[in-house]
């Protein structure tokens, strides 16, 4: 899978002023505090084409470089079992060459004009994106909407990036016990929607992928009105309007399937499932059902994970590694996907401890959450964590492309994105409490377990 791993260099400094000033008047305890709510804003253009292409755009020449997105609404949910991993293989399809720009020239022509690149699979959607010089604009729009109407897909490069695929499993998961105990995690909590198979496939279907397979696939979902077109950057509106106009507004829209993902049921009784591995001690998780993104909920889950398990001052990190020495990490985190979230506690022991006193631990942490506010100090440090953390990731070109896109595929308006510092904000001990209550209960909870072989064993 290619890494979502590139960031560009663009600070949004009126945004970060803004941001600053309402920081100090919310967070100074010296003066009065304001009533006045955070606000994220950016300039952003909203129109479609009449084939149905969403497009984004937010103009901005501090710096010469552009952010080009284009992502598709289809990922590892869209799915059926037997072609686990489709959207993914598809992803890396994507790089072998169209109908125009063969895949070393597709590549010879990124690299010789200055363009980075790479893509992404989810659960919910594909992502590809690039980083370009602004004056390179036109060059990729007619290199991606090529791929996008043309794609090769020949039988020899399906045979050659298979073995990159099943190669990538290997290192990802089957030779890794944390991947494969994450991978039972989600199989165990989702049992009837498909987010419960993993999004780069199962071996058995890696292996039997037919360019066939993927050619439906691409013709379903990799048409201009399941895709969001996003450019962030350096280039005037009106120029950019009119080079997409040119070169996808002839592309044709196709009927998109209906989506109707089987729902998981609520979960009612405590599952358990475990596996062994050549590993020295024990690992666990905890993992709840918990809401999709956008959810009211999502907030005071997010402030729950950062009190619970982020950092070395967190509940667990003290009391697992900390004061009881037990653990070398412990660690929560809340995701959030189109359909539903999951809200997770991962715990890794020392070699050579059983692992009852430090789940009886994390028992008792999630039993306080649901029975006793967290401190007004817990609550403003992880405020303040997540609001940074928002901050952070819009002080890039790219990093504001991005979140546009999310928020657009995953509520339907990118909007959603610049009420989020306010809803932190207003989250209240009462709050989670209130959440913790309501998706915390050991009849909610799935217990899944990494243990070592016993020695000798197969």
């Amino acid at each position: 899978m290619h890494q979502l791993i590139l960031r560009s260099w663009f600070f949004f400094s009126i945004f970060i002023l803004i941001a600053q000033v309402s920081w100090s008047q919310t967070h100074n305890r010296n003066e009065s505090r304001s009533e006045e709510p955070l606000k994220l804003n950016l300039p952003v253009i909203k129109y479609q084409l009449k084939n149905g292409l969403t497009v984004l755009l937010y103009s901005d020449s501090s710096v010469p470089m552009i952010s080009f997105h284009t992502w598709y609404k289809v990922g590892s949910r869209d799915e059926a079992e037997g072609v686990t991993g489709a959207a993914h293989m598809l992803e890396h399809m994507m790089f072998k060459g169209s109908k125009k720009y063969s895949n070393k020239d597709f590549d010879r022509i990124l690299h010789e004009n200055g363009i980075t690149n790479n893509a992404f699979t989810t659960y919910d959607y594909t992502g590809f994106y690039q980083n370009l010089p602004s004056s390179k604009l036109e060059l990729m729009m007619q290199l991606e909407v090529d791929r996008m109407a043309n794609l090769l897909l020949r039988p020899e490069d399906l045979l050659s990036e298979r073995e990159v695929v099943k190669e990538e499993r290997r290192w990802r998961v089957d030779n890794n016990p944390m991947g494969l105990l994450r991978e039972l995690a989600m199989s165990t909590v989702f049992r009837e929607h498909p987010y419960r198979w993993p999004v780069i496939g199962t071996m058995k279907d890696i292996s039997q992928y037919e360019v066939s397979t993927l050619r439906k696939f691409h013709e379903t979902y990799y048409v201009p009105n399941n895709a969001i077109l996003v450019l962030a950057g350096d280039f005037k509106v009106v120029e950019a309007r009119k080079l997409i106009d040119r070169y996808y507004g002839p592309l044709l829209a196709r009927p998109v399937p209906v989506r109707n993902y089987k729902k998981e049921p609520l979960q009612t009784v405590q599952y358990n499932a475990n596996l062994k591995q050549d590993v020295q001690g024990y690992s666990f998780m905890l993992a709840y059902q918990a809401v999709p993104h956008g959810h009211s909920d999502m907030y005071a889950l997010d402030l729950a994970s950062q009190i619970l398990g982020s950092g070395t001052s967190s509940r667990l990190y003290r009391r697992l590694v900390y004061n009881k020495q037990l653990a070398t990490s412990a660690y929560s985190w809340h995701s959030n996907m189109a359909d539903q979230g999951l809200f997770s506690i991962g715990v890794n022991l020392k070699p050579g401890l059983d692992m009852q006193e430090a789940l009886d631990i994390v028992y008792n942490e999630m039993y306080k959450l649901r029975v006793s506010p967290v401190t007004a100090k817990e609550l403003q440090k992880a405020k303040t964590l997540s609001i940074k953390s928002l901050v952070d990731s819009l002080t890039t070109i790219d990093g504001k492309a991005r979140l546009l896109a999310a928020s657009e595929i995953l509520t339907g308006s990118y909007e959603t994105l610049f009420s989020d510092l306010e809803k932190y904000n207003k989250v209240s001990a009462e709050d989670i409490l209130k959440v913790s209550q309501k998706y915390f209960n050991q009849t909610q909870r799935s217990v899944i377990v990494l243990e070592p072989k016993k020695k000798g064993a197969l």
